[in-house]
Parts: structure tokens; sequence; C-alpha cells
């Protein structure tokens, strides 16, 4: 057994739980999918199993080369550390909470710059919003998402209890992609809670680029980002995917910012065009050409 399988049996038991309520979130996935065809909310299949097909790729991946850059990634910058933080309740507490913060800067930023949104658009792209909608996460996410939480390993949290933090902050997120719960109250202002987060995935004017917290709903009032539901949510993209291929979903962005980059004068605006921000265009000020 190398250091890594040491570090992770460690934490086996907060990983069974993980797998447990991973496993129970499929179960509910399937109870609401077959709920709403047969009382018709759901008119076609075609998006579920794109969302179910993409879930399928996301689970190879994890299982081999994804998941070991992520490891690898961890463990490797946890080397650089200036301090150590011991591993006991409180610092549990400081690193889930440390996690979502960081969590909401990475989420804006993956909004706010193109070559990443070409990425996490994929789980925006769906016109339906229920618990399958959860599943729908990039292939590509986790090559490069790890590195936003490098400075919680410098600092000297532990690189397993950082990236276990990280599950908890994903996993909450599964059940809050659903229509089925309405608002609830002083918790709308608190948590990230499923009318908090249709927002988030809404195509409203009043509502794009908003309410990027993970757990906490809090950094978004904080930084001016939080929109409450006030109206009813169109979901997807401004500009529609019409497609149920999980190919199409995952790369057409990057096929769309390929033309853009072509189609530029200069090289700045080559650059502007895929690392710029979202919605960049030459000589004008910049406005979003593809919603939450």
């Amino acid at each position: 057994m190398n250091e890594i399988d040491t570090r992770l049996l460690e934490f086996n038991d907060f990983f069974t739980a993980v797998a447990i309520i991973g496993f129970i979130f499929y179960v509910l996935t399937a109870i609401e999918s077959i709920f709403d065809v047969a009382t018709k909310r759901r008119l076609e299949w075609k998006q579920t199993m794109a969302n179910v097909a993409i879930e399928i790729g996301n689970r190879i991946l994890d299982n081999t080369v994804i998941s070991a850059i992520f490891i690898i990634g961890f463990i490797t910058t946890e080397q650089f550390a200036f301090s150590t933080i011991p591993v006991t309740w409180w610092s549990w507490l400081l690193a889930i909470i440390a996690v979502d913060f960081t969590y909401y800067w990475m989420h804006r930023i993956e909004h706010e710059r193109r070559i990443l949104w070409a990425v996490h658009s994929v789980h925006h792209s769906s016109q339906e919003y229920n618990l399958t909608t959860a599943l729908r996460l990039s292939w590509l996410e986790s090559l490069y998402e790890w590195i936003f939480f490098v400075p919680l390993l410098l600092i000297g949290f532990d690189a397993i209890q950082v990236l276990a933090s990280l599950f908890a902050v994903v996993l909450y997120q599964t059940w809050i992609h659903t229509e089925k719960v309405d608002k609830l109250g002083w918790l709308d202002g608190v948590l990230n809670t499923p009318s908090v987060h249709r927002v988030h995935h809404a195509t409203n004017a009043q509502y794009i680029d908003k309410n990027y917290g993970g757990i906490l709903i809090l950094w978004d009032r904080l930084f001016g980002t939080y929109q409450v539901e006030n109206e009813k949510p169109v979901y997807g993209l401004t500009t529609q995917l019409k497609s149920s291929n999980p190919l199409t979903i995952n790369f057409r962005e990057f096929r769309t910012i390929y033309k853009d980059v072509i189609r530029a004068e200069s090289a700045s605006h080559k650059v502007s065009y895929a690392l710029g921000r979202t919605g960049w265009k030459p000589n004008e000020r910049v406005q979003k050409t593809e919603g939450e």
C-alpha cells in the first residue's frame, strides 16, 4: 500500500458515508424521473439520458486519470506548505468553510473567464431542471479545479482533509437541482437551496451571474452576487444548445471559441476571445453571450 492509499484509508469512514449518500441520491434521482414521466412533467427522455451518459463518463474518468491528477496535485502541493494545521474537529470546521469560500470564487471565475466557461457551461446547458441536472458536469473540470485550492494546502490544511471537504461541498449541492422544493424562508438567505440555485441556472436577465455559493449563500450576499427567486426561471443558455449528444454538450463551446479566434483580426484579440472575460468583443463593453 502506497502513501496515498494509506492517507485515504485514514478517512475511510468519511468516504464510505459519501458513497452511501451518493447511492441514495441516485435512487432519489430515479424516483423523481419516473414520477416526472408518469405525471407528464418530463415529456421526453433525451436530456435525462444525456445527463446519465455524461455521469457515466465522469465516473469512468474519476476512477482513472482524473482522480489521479486531482489527488497527486494535492499531495504534491502539500509538500510546499508553510505550516501544518492538525486534523481536529475545529480544523474540519475551518476546512469546510475555507473550501466553501474558495469554491465560491472558483465558481465565479468559471463564469467570468471564457475558456473556463467553455468547460463549466456544460452544467448550465440543460433547459430542464431536475436531479439529473446535478449529474451534468463537464468531463474536463477536474483537470484544473484542484489548482484553486492550492492556497489552502500551502497554509497547512491536510490535503485529504481539503479533498474530503470539497466532496462535502459538492455532495451538498446534489439535492438542490429540483423544482419539487419551494422557497425555504430565511434559509434561502443563508444556504444554497433549490430556490437559490434555480436562480443560478436561469437565463432571465436579472438572474445571470448570481448565486455562486456552494453550501453557504452568505458569500454572494457579501460580494454582491445574491439574487432571490422572484420570477419563473428560464433554464439553459442565452443561446440554447439544441443537442442531447454528450460530446456536443461537452465540447460545443470550444468549437465556438475556435471560430472566434480564427476570425480575430489581431493576436491580442485572439487571446481575449479565448482567455478574456466571457462575452468579450473588440471595441465593445463586455456583454455576456452565454447565460447561466
